[in-house]
């Protein structure tokens, strides 16, 4: 789970607020994933308050050893790349930070599934504490927001803070927690608890209680004082309260005399609490509480006690028990778009209590049994996935290059149709592709030799267009066209340019019509390998999306060795600025480049080369027209059809031709982004393989494709190695999932 920790003490204090951060520590230990934000003093007394027109101003605090008072508080938060917990303190009240966490901050986390506010210092039984309740309060401002939350009070009865007995009531805490997560009355909407901090207090009952109703009886909560303890600030009274609840006698009347000027500090009765509980029956909080029992009082959202639920003792599983350890962890680093994605969908395909989170392999307990890894390529941990090979699942292979390379993915082409002759289902949806290796410009000739079709190319009456590709860049960056081996020199020649004379030997990235497509930096020798493509001249142009050129973006899943399904819904990526043919405005079939400028922005339907807004620019390919030009109405299940028999062999290509290059593994699972460019007759063309995708240039709008693919990847890839027996069968995979299998070999990688 995802838990929001709030309270009312504020940050971890020997004296003021002793439990907190051992509460935190124990939560992540079993696996939960913790947000904490704090009041940035002591609260207590304040109940559901809000400060009117107050400014509330953010603190970051760094929780330091446990039960040592060395945590340390900055003006400004750690940067993304420092990996050290932190905290966050407002100059607020608990509702305060209810709402701020809930609403404003951990926005790039998963989203909150429990809100739980404390351990309070001290108890909050009976309706004459948690009417005044800050840690109630704070769950109370959570409940009205509709978040599930619970309301939890350390009673204590020394204050020796003996780590021993702190560390039983936090296990017995996050056991109570994750119960009652786990069986939530619909009658309740928060639950207040108290844990008596005693010996042995996981083996007492625990009790559904209702809140004793009880009242002040003594005479005033007020005591009269000198106007020289006016000063006395709110925590060193706090404290007084706290030392006065240990034993406390009746406190002296003063006199009343009108108009008298005189200073009154709040001097609550807990003398009038005992002597109420002592007076009830059996069954309330404050009985509970007395016996040494941990009471759990179902609250709703006004104060008052659930009436609905049967009251009686609530059992957990034993001290010792392993249950409520998670079925596997969860390392997960993901972009602020697909994060809370990912989250959902494991979420939505396992038992909330069945999975641990964390966001660094650093912080992983030291006896994980089993793990699944979603991260960036260069920071899984690849030795840790080899040595475990029936428990450890990531999201990459290790090597895949001949798929992703596009001069890697070209001779993976190449060498299936030399031994497949007679295949049908890649040819007529490769365009024809050349590759060749050049350090520097000087050397064209030496690199072009063996490049028959570009040659022939060029000696042809009829211009015609290539495109060249870097085989190792991606988003776009170096794609250039070109119809002459002159057009072909200039574009390296530019790359080997040096910048200035004062830069000699810093190449310039290369730009076409201003736009930059490589990063700054780069040069011919450091790219080195090269495709060129025959352009495509006669793209499907559709009058509803400004006769633009797209591409499809269709998202393939492969898992094991080998299992591969393509995800039905697909987008359409289109280039900004409408269709014109390369080189249409000149009369003179063998102009240069330079006389009939390329713009890009024309011809490339990349969403990272695009600047400004990109509305338009990505929408879902099953939201575009049935009467498209020229096509019957069936065009777009024909160019899935098209797509996944043309996946289903290119990877089977990959595993079988190229075993070198790719190299699949049972314990790992990867999601590739495959472009398809359609022509005018409705077939798609094969253009290039990413892996990792980039999944935010789907934008906003279109959030709910990239979270029913993430589903589909959750329930089919990491459910089926947590727990084969779920594992689906062909066809129910595609109709929950939208999963299309194209591909099941057994390539014997186990």
């Amino acid at each position: 789970m995802h838990i929001l920790v709030i309270n009312d003490d504020g940050p971890p204090s020997n004296q003021s607020s002793p439990y907190v951060h051992a509460f935190v520590h124990a939560l992540q230990k079993t696996g939960h994933h913790v947000s904490v934000i704090l009041p940035h003093q002591q609260r207590s007394w304040i109940g559901k308050a809000h400060f009117v027109g107050h400014v509330t101003k953010p603190t970051y605090f760094r929780p330091g050893t446990l039960h040592e008072d060395d945590g340390t508080t900055h003006p400004r938060p750690l940067s993304s790349e420092e990996d050290e917990e932190e905290w966050v303190l407002v100059n607020g009240t608990p509702a305060t930070c209810a709402q701020l966490g809930l609403h404003h901050f951990f926005q790039d986390k998963p989203p909150i599934d429990l809100v739980v506010s404390g351990p309070n210092y001290g108890r909050n039984s009976t309706s004459l504490f948690s009417l005044s309740s800050g840690t109630i309060g704070g769950a109370m401002e959570a409940a009205v927001c509709r978040k599930k939350a619970i309301a939890l009070s350390f009673a204590f009865y020394s204050r020796d803070h003996d780590p021993e007995l702190i560390a039983g009531a936090c296990r017995l805490s996050v056991k109570l927690v994750e119960h009652l997560y786990n069986h939530w009355d619909e009658d309740a909407d928060l639950y207040s608890c108290n844990v008596p901090v005693v010996a042995d207090v996981e083996n007492h009952k625990v009790l559904y209680t209702h809140a004793l109703q009880n009242y002040w009886t003594s005479g005033s909560s007020f005591q009269e004082i000198e106007a020289t303890e006016d000063d006395e600030d709110p925590q060193s009274r706090e404290q007084e309260i706290r030392e006065s609840e240990e034993s406390q006698s009746a406190s002296a009347q003063g006199k009343a005399t009108r108009h008298q000027h005189r200073h009154f500090k709040w001097a609550p009765k807990f003398s009038d609490i005992q002597k109420s509980i002592d007076e009830s029956p059996p069954g309330n909080d404050g009985w509970a509480i007395h016996q040494g029992y941990t009471s759990v009082t179902p609250l709703k959202a006004n104060y008052r006690h659930a009436s609905n639920i049967s009251m009686g003792e609530i059992k957990l599983s034993p001290a010792n028990s392993r249950s409520s350890a998670p079925v596997f962890y969860a390392v997960i680093d993901a972009d602020p778009y697909v994060l809370p994605l990912i989250h959902s969908a494991l979420s939505a395909n396992f038992p909330t209590q069945s999975y641990g989170f964390f966001d660094s392999l650093a912080r992983l307990p030291s006896d994980v049994h089993k793990l699944l890894q979603i991260m960036p390529y260069e920071s899984l941990d690849f030795t840790h996935l080899l040595k475990h090979p029936t428990t450890t699942l990531a999201n990459s292979y290790i090597i895949r290059k001949a798929l992703i390379r596009k001069h890697y993915l070209h001779n993976t082409i190449t060498s299936w149709w030399s031994k497949h002759p007679n295949d049908t289902s890649l040819k007529g949806h490769v365009p024809l592709t050349v590759g060749f290796e050049v350090d520097y410009a000087e050397f064209l000739d030496e690199a072009l030799v063996e490049c028959w079709e570009l040659k022939e190319s060029w000696e042809k009456d009829e211009r015609e267009w290539w495109v060249l590709k870097p085989g190792m860049s991606d988003q776009g960056q170096g794609v250039r066209l070109f119809s002459s081996e002159e057009e072909l020199r200039s574009i390296f020649e530019e790359w080997d340019e040096p910048d200035s004379e004062d830069n000699e030997g810093v190449e310039t990235p290369p730009a076409i019509n201003g736009q930059d497509v490589i990063g700054a930096g780069t040069m011919t020798s450091q790219l080195r390998h090269f495709i060129a493509q025959r352009y495509i001249y006669s793209p499907l142009l559709l009058s509803s999306h400004g006769k633009r050129k797209f591409h499809i973006r269709s998202y393939v899943l492969a898992v094991g060795a080998l299992r591969t399904y393509v995800y039905k819904d697909m987008l359409a990526l289109f280039a900004p600025l409408p269709y014109t043919a390369p080189g249409a405005s000149s009369s003179d079939t063998r102009s240069t480049a330079s006389d009939n400028p390329i713009d890009p922005r024309v011809h490339l339907t990349n969403t990272c080369l695009q600047d400004g807004s990109r509305e338009g620019s990505v929408v879902r390919f099953w939201d575009l027209p049935e009467d498209a030009d020229n096509l019957p109405c069936h065009w777009k299940n024909d160019v899935l059809e098209h797509i996944c028999g043309a996946t289903g062999t290119l990877f089977e290509a990959a595993a079988r031709e190229q075993m070198i290059h790719f190299q699949t593994l049972e314990n790992a699972f990867e999601i590739f982004g495959i472009d398809w460019m359609v022509d005018d007759k409705g077939g798609p063309w094969l253009l290039e393989v990413n892996a990792f995708p980039d999944f935010k240039q789907s934008g906003e709008a279109l959030k709910a494709v990239v979270q029913g693919l993430w589903n589909g990847v959750v329930g089919v890839a990491v459910k089926g190695f947590f727990n084969p027996g779920a594992v689906t069968e062909e066809g129910i995979e595609e109709e929950r999932f939208g999963m299309r299998r194209v591909l099941d070999v057994d390539l014997g990688r186990r």
